[in-house]
């Protein structure tokens, strides 16, 4: 829904992004995760043996994968992967950057920690608790130590904590629906930048960075070894972005054709009533089929209006049917006495099959 209408808000003029783009891309990796989640754990039951090691570590190596790629975007496009994804940059509070120079030190440290380490503890938090809490619903341990009353009290204690976080998060969304604030996540307060739209200068200087290459000759071995290491996770990235953007534009594809409207149109179509089959035609061999009808007719020939006789038979068309290859109209029986003998449009003399036929069913018929 917010991916349909992130461009209606969008204007060349204005910096500062619109709601619908800002909560589309964080729907954007809302979604990925899951998805990447559920492709590991087909894997790990078709071969337990060889990827059953992927499920059991799946949230340390997403945490990996998620750090190589944001560390990527964050350095040179000054944005999440979900941001410059959907044409978003981060710029700091107190000073603008160039986007192709990647945010400053502290902001882009803070921005990657908030992005990779904080959803991963919250995972392992919630993993925790709910361990935690099933045990305390089966009274599988009795809460005797220290330690496992602090985990009551945190069981006991975190709905409350995350209902007070969503709250924080409604209000900052409203506060920028309603231009009071600049940020709507309070992520990105606690970072201490804000989102805006890229621009055609911020596209051409990292088309620019991304085209310049660094002399190795006047560095020394320790900072070509450097290069070399950054240049593969630089290529990891890349390639690992590559593979996402396609996967995104998969699970969209994915989202729209299981959406309602599309199964409703899908089942609109299915409803409408098949077409009876035709009837069965006796095999006539012989090479002058058209003047065996046109004789077996017999009297006189009878035009349709509009044009609507069959070359063949030069009678009104009955069971009409088209030529796929021409264009032309005939009877049923008559092109397909003529086309199983001769494999040819009698008009035209394009080369034809039985596969050619198309039934026309009209109102009239």
């Amino acid at each position: 829904m917010a991916q349909a209408g992130a461009h209606l808000t969008s204007t060349a003029g204005n910096e500062q992004p619109s709601v619908f783009e800002v909560l589309a891309q964080e729907s954007l990796m809302a979604a990925l995760k899951p998805a990447l989640r559920h492709a590991v754990k087909v894997l790990a039951e078709s071969n337990p043996s060889r990827f059953g090691f992927l499920w059991r570590r799946f949230d340390e190596l997403y945490l990996l994968l998620d750090l190589l790629l944001q560390n990527h975007f964050l350095s040179h496009c000054s944005a999440s992967f979900s941001e410059n994804f959907y044409g978003l940059k981060r710029v700091t509070a107190g000073r603008g950057l160039p986007v192709h120079l990647g945010l400053h030190g502290k902001s882009h440290w803070r921005s990657l920690l908030l992005l990779c380490l904080v959803p991963y503890l919250r995972t392992k938090l919630e993993a925790t608790l709910a361990q935690q809490r099933d045990e305390e619903d089966f009274s599988i341990q009795l809460a005797r130590t220290r330690t496992q009353r602090l985990y009551r009290a945190a069981v006991a204690a975190y709905p409350y904590v995350s209902s007070a976080w969503q709250a924080w998060v409604f209000c900052q969304q409203l506060l920028f629906i309603f231009g009071a604030s600049k940020t709507h996540s309070p992520l990105l307060w606690l970072a201490r930048v804000r989102l805006a739209r890229l621009n055609a200068r911020d596209i051409k200087d990292m088309e620019l960075k991304t085209s310049n290459t660094d002399n190795l000759a006047d560095k020394s071995l320790v900072q070509r070894a450097w290069w070399l290491m950054s240049q593969a996770a630089r290529g990891v990235a890349v390639s690992l972005s590559t593979s996402l953007s396609l996967g995104v534009f998969f699970l969209q594809f994915l989202e729209w054709w299981y959406s309602s409207d599309n199964q409703s149109t899908v089942k609109t179509l299915a409803s409408l009533p098949a077409p009876p089959p035709p009837l069965h035609l006796k095999e006539e061999c012989g090479g002058g089929e058209s003047r065996s009808i046109s004789a077996k007719s017999g009297g006189e020939t009878q035009p349709g209006p509009g044009g609507r006789n069959c070359p063949l038979c030069r009678r009104l068309c009955t069971n009409t049917t088209v030529l796929s290859t021409s264009g032309f109209v005939f009877c049923y029986r008559c092109i397909y006495m003529y086309v199983k003998a001769n494999h040819r449009c009698p008009v035209t003399g394009y080369p034809t099959e039985l596969q050619h036929l198309i039934k026309i069913y009209s109102p009239e018929s």
